[in-house]
């Protein structure tokens, strides 16, 4: 199975709550399951605006953490969220808004999606952080497995590595 490559989309000044999801992903990133990439992986000298496009242009999920600042930012609302949303409408991508703060986003041209943490409830309304943050990377892994085709677990209490190994095990006794 290749990699799903996820494109993060976020102010600067939400960094730190957007890096309590991106470890919840570093599992799953070990796992040969997904490759994250945010503007931080920019190397001095590299160029910045090219770099985004690139990425932005080859994820197959495009996660925005969506805050007033995110609402706010000429760049990240009129450029990535735009073209993300275009990519999104033609089924070359998978958009994913994650809720940060509490803001107006419904009416926001991606209010129309659903939303992570469940419920569209606002990663800074939970009561732990860690929590929230683990819900939604449970939710960015459901589309991962959908876009990878790989078995989906059977009942909501099964783990995505309970499906792993029944898929494991399913084709060893096939062989």
């Amino acid at each position: 199975m290749m990699p799903i490559e996820i494109f993060f989309s976020y102010s600067h000044k939400d960094k730190p709550l957007m890096d309590i999801v991106r470890r919840q992903l570093i599992v799953f990133e070990r796992e040969g399951m997904i490759v994250k990439w945010y503007d931080g992986e920019i190397l001095p000298g590299q160029e910045l605006e090219g770099k985004i496009s690139e990425h932005l242009q080859h994820a197959k999920i495009i996660l925005l953490f969506v805050s007033s600042h995110f609402i706010e930012s000429k760049y990240c609302y009129n450029k990535e969220m735009l073209e993300a949303l275009k990519r999104h409408e033609k089924g070359e991508a998978k958009v994913i808004p994650i809720i940060l703060r509490p803001c107006l986003w419904n009416d926001a041209p991606f209010g129309k999606l659903l939303a992570l943490p469940e419920d569209g409830k606002p990663l800074t309304k939970w009561r732990n952080r860690d929590e929230a943050a683990s819900n939604v990377a449970e939710g960015i892994m459901k589309v991962v497995r959908e876009l990878s085709g790989a078995v989906k677990p059977s009942s909501e209490t099964e783990t995505w590595k309970d499906a792993v190994v029944k898929k494991n095990e399913i084709n060893s006794q096939e062989k």
